[in-house]
Order: C-alpha cells, then structure tokens, then sequence
C-alpha cells in the first residue's frame, strides 16, 4: 500500500510538474535571441558575461515575489487579488522593488573585480556597466505584474503556486529580460544619445527607491524583510557573476556551436525550475508543519524530488531535439553528441541542486529566517552557476 501511495502521489506530482516545466521550452526564444546578437555581445567582453548575471538576478526578484506570494496564500495573510489586498502585499512589491535595484548595483560593483581579473574590463567601463545592469534590471520589474497575476489564478483555480508560479514565470521572465537587455545594449553600442538615454533613465527607479526607504525606514516588517535579504542580494551578486565567468569559459568551447548559445538560457531556467518546486514546496511544508527541518525527512519529500528530476530529463531531451531542428543540424553523430552532454549535464546540475535547494531550506527555517527570502533567491542563482559549470564539464568531457 504504501509504494501505491507513493506511485500515485508521484505521477500526480510528475503530471503537475511536467506541465509547469512545460513552458521552460519558451527558453528556447531567449536562446534565440542571444543566438541571433552575438555580435553585440562581443562588443565589448562585459556584454556576454553579464548576460548570464542579468537572467540570474532575476531569481533575487523573482523568487521573493513567488516564495512570499505561495506562502502567503497558503497561510491567508495574502489575498488573491489586487486590490484591497493585505498590508503584507503591498509592503512585499515595496521590498521587491528596493532589493532588485540594490541587486543591479552590487552586481555591478563585484564584477569589476571578475571583470578585471576573468573578463579583460578595467575600471572606466564601470559607469557602462553599471548603467546598462541598472536600467535593465528596473524594465524586468514590469513583470511582476504578471508574477502576481499568475500566482492569483493558479491558487483559485485549485493548482499549487509553489510548483505552478516560478517555473511559469521562470521562462516568461528569461525572454522578457533577454530582450530588454538586448535592446538596452543596442541603444547603448549603437545610438548617438544611447549611452546618455541609459544613463538617465537609471536615476527614475533610484529616486523611487530612495521614497520607498524614506517611508518605511521604521516599518519593522519592511525593515526585516530587507535585512533578510542583503546577505541573499551580496552572495546572489557574487554568484552570478561566477555564473559570468563560467559561461565566459563556455564560449570558448562553443565559438561555432550555435546549438548551444541557443540552448543555455532553457537549460538553466529548467535546473532553476527543478530547484524552485524542491525548495518552495519545502518551505512551504515547513512552514505548516508537514516536514521536519532535517535532511533525513527529504525521504518524505521523494515524490517531489524525483518527479522534478524526471521532468528536467524529458524536457532535456526535447530541447536537444527542438535546437537540432531549428538549425537544421540533422546528422545523428550531432544529435547523440548534443544529448550526451546535456544528460551528463543534468545528472551533474540536479543532483548538486537538490542538496543545496533542501540545504537552503533546512538551514533558514532552523536559525528562525523566513526561508521564502532565501531559498528560491538563493537556489534560482546557485542553479545558474551549477548549470553553468555542469555544462562545462560536460563540454571539456565529450565536445
């Protein structure tokens, strides 16, 4: 009885989770995309590496909004809607909004040291950088909007927002970001005003987030969540530019590989998207009392892990498929080659994101954090960075 139980939980599971990571296929555009603008990224040797800490820093915002938005309506202390919501809402968007930008800074200060060192920056292309990061970062907060809104639907309509929420949003969020980020680097390489544009429309999201601190500098619940969230901000900053100068690396292995540009972003989107429904369903049962904070209780979160795990292989799979076709690579010897590396590549990434999402979750809740200003943050960059590296072994093994 108890292996049926386990089997029918774990194709409900499966069933649920496949659907969500579903749309981590829309990764694909992104890919595209920067597939498509490589030679804007190889302008100037920041553009390419920042990529990767751009999408990454996504997971700062991102995974606050979906952890504390999950939690919240699990618990009741947020409602499904927008207006007349709870004072716990509105103060979240405000947090969300102050960290995202600080994240653009910190971000930006810590790869001069990367870039200095991995990247051949030096110190007068801090201001483009910093600019470029900036601007980029505030146009990505336009999707919170539609975070909030999908996290709304899914709980009325019945479905977990732990599991539906950031892998949904995960994907729309790489192509949003990817586009913006595009597009301000085109303005910025290729606009006579360009770098004065960018350059000003900075200071609109820092004068919003000088009011938002301005007002809520008592607020304990603000000031909490945010204090909270500066060691998150500082070790995901530093991470994703590890992930920068990981794909930095990559590029070296695939100069011709267009396959692969076209395949990074969906690739780390999926291992984000494994450890996001790990972490955020753990969180959430820990927070109702269902699992206990110890790493011998992840037996009773099995169904979950495994159903993610055997999610991300399919839809490796299907995504090697899917780039072959798009480029009209039909030769066998390519295909093997190409599934080969990414299957070694999520045997690598998942198995390293499982540890750290459970890891993460464990450790917050037992030194009395709240784990949802940590845990998809946190694992959202770590996934990056695994990725990353998984696929560079995988590349230096078998390219």
């Amino acid at each position: 009885m108890p292996s049926q139980g386990f089997s029918k939980g774990y194709w409900k599971m499966l069933k649920e989770t496949s659907f969500a990571f579903s749309f981590g296929l829309g990764g694909l555009i992104a890919g595209l995309m920067v597939a498509s603008q490589l030679d804007v990224f190889r302008i100037s040797p920041w553009a390419l590496a920042l990529y990767p800490a751009i999408i990454s820093a996504k997971g700062v915002g991102s995974g606050l909004l979906s952890g504390r938005l999950s939690t919240g309506l699990h618990l009741g202390t947020i409602y499904p809607r927008f207006l007349g919501n709870t004072r716990v809402f509105y103060k979240l968007i405000e947090v969300l909004i102050v960290i995202t930008i600080i994240t653009g800074f910190a971000i930006s200060i810590i790869s001069l040291g990367f870039g200095h060192l991995f990247w051949g920056i030096v110190l007068p292309d801090f201001p483009a950088v910093l600019s470029v990061v900036t601007a980029t970062m505030a146009l990505g907060l336009l999707l919170s909007f539609v975070t909030i809104k999908v996290a709304f639907v899914s709980f009325e309509k019945g479905l977990d927002p732990d599991v539906i929420v950031y892998p949904v949003m995960s994907t729309i969020a790489d192509i949003f970001v990817t586009l913006c980020y595009i597009a301000v680097l085109n303005l910025f390489f290729f606009n006579n005003w360009g770098q004065w544009i960018v350059g000003f429309s900075c200071l609109v999201p820092i004068f919003i987030v000088l009011y938002i601190i301005s007002r809520n500098w008592k607020e304990t619940t603000f000031v909490r969540n945010l204090k909270d969230s500066v060691a998150t901000m500082l070790f995901v900053a530093f991470a994703v530019n590890v992930t920068g100068t990981l794909l930095f690396g990559i590029s070296s292995f695939v100069e011709q590989r267009i396959e692969i540009y076209t395949l990074y972003p969906a690739l780390i989107g999926m291992i984000g998207n494994v450890g996001s429904v790990i972490g955020s369903t753990a969180t959430t049962k820990l927070a109702l009392g269902l699992l206990l904070p110890s790493f011998s209780s992840m037996r009773n979160h099995a169904k979950t892990i495994f159903s993610a795990w055997t999610a991300s292989i399919m839809f490796f799979v299907v995504l090697a498929v899917l780039s072959i076709s798009i480029h009209s690579q039909y030769s066998l010897l390519a295909f093997f080659n190409l599934i080969l590396v990414l299957l070694i590549a999520n045997l690598i990434a998942v198995a390293g994101i499982v540890l750290l999402s459970y890891a993460v979750s464990i450790l917050t809740f037992k030194r009395g954090l709240d784990p949802d200003n940590f845990v998809i943050p946190v694992e959202s960059s770590l996934a990056d960075s695994v990725t990353s590296f998984a696929l560079l072994v995988a590349l230096f093994l078998f390219a």
